[in-house]
């Protein structure tokens, strides 16, 4: 059985790199995109940690994560997999409207890879064909619900003659149906602005979050010896998701309750990432059954 979870960030959310380019505390980016994520691997040791902590799932989380090295004992392997958390919505700032979610052909079909909407992959498909195309061909700079006024990007501008209007019915708004709100805030309908991959990429890079922080002096409030660095971290509003699986139960007598519960978990708020002390990474969060395999049609 697979499911597709939602995270709805409440907060920044800071992942963490591998390294770190001179005083830049960078963020988790996928090699071949350079676009932020949420490694599996700090998924499923959170959501680890929180079966472990809860006396109902604590004495079968070890079989269905798998055991650790421990006594000189091998690792054992879990029942459970995850995979990386990926961008489906992303907020940037807009003059005219506070601010909007915009998405990309890219993040579309890698969300709908896992739903398997022929529908959906059409109307992607669509709308990639029309954001490729030279505007004296007939290409459009945009796709959104938005209509009739010019669109302000992060300081960029859309003319209403360069959006192409997305119908009210259109299947995407069906599929939207299943993601967190944000407690009431998510507005698709007002707010949605699907960009060519390129576009979005770069918007992205812009409207990342970026703090500096200090080092103070012991005695005064000034600047330690210089010291100081520059802090990523993905926005609040922003969108991912993440598939994950369960494997077959070696012994369900262990890990019955914990299978029932993990799904509970991420049905509720989490908090992912790094720099719990400040308050990042705190995500609401959904989660549908999928099918990993179509069935084939009689």
């Amino acid at each position: 059985m697979n499911y597709l979870t939602y995270s709805y960030l409440l907060t920044p959310l800071h992942t963490g790199a591998s390294s770190q380019a001179g005083n830049l505390m960078g963020i988790a980016r996928e090699a071949q995109t350079e676009l932020p994520y949420l490694p599996s691997s700090s998924l499923r040791g959170k959501i680890r940690s929180v079966l472990e902590s809860m006396p109902e799932s604590k004495e079968g989380a070890g079989t269905f994560f798998g055991e650790r090295i421990k006594d000189g004992q091998q690792p054992t392997e879990g029942e459970v997999w995850f995979a990386d958390a990926s961008l489906l919505l992303f907020p940037i700032a807009s003059y005219n409207h506070q601010f909007v979610w915009i998405t990309c052909p890219l993040w579309l079909s890698r969300w709908n890879r896992w739903l398997r909407n022929e529908q959906l992959q059409t109307l992607i498909s669509e709308w990639r064909s029309l954001l490729n195309t030279k505007s004296e061909e007939g290409g459009k700079k945009a796709v959104s619900p938005i209509s009739g006024t010019e669109i302000y990007l992060q300081g960029a501008l859309l003319s209403a003659d360069e959006i192409q209007v997305i119908d009210q019915a259109a299947v995407c708004w069906e599929c939207f149906k299943t993601l967190p709100d944000g407690n009431g805030i998510l507005d698709l309908k007002q707010k949605l602005v699907v960009l060519s991959d390129d576009d979005c990429a770069g918007l992205v890079e812009i409207g990342l979050q970026r703090e500096v922080r200090v080092a103070l002096g012991e005695t005064e409030k000034t600047v330690k010896g210089g010291s100081f660095r520059s802090e990523e971290a993905i926005p609040s509003e922003t969108i991912l998701f993440f598939p994950w699986g369960l494997k077959p139960a070696k012994d369900e007598s262990k890990t019955a309750q914990v299978r029932k519960t993990i799904v509970n978990v991420l049905n509720d708020r989490l908090q992912f990432g790094g720099l719990e002390g400040l308050g990042r990474g705190w995500s609401e969060n959904s989660t549908v059954e999928i099918n990993s395999v179509k069935k084939e049609e009689k």
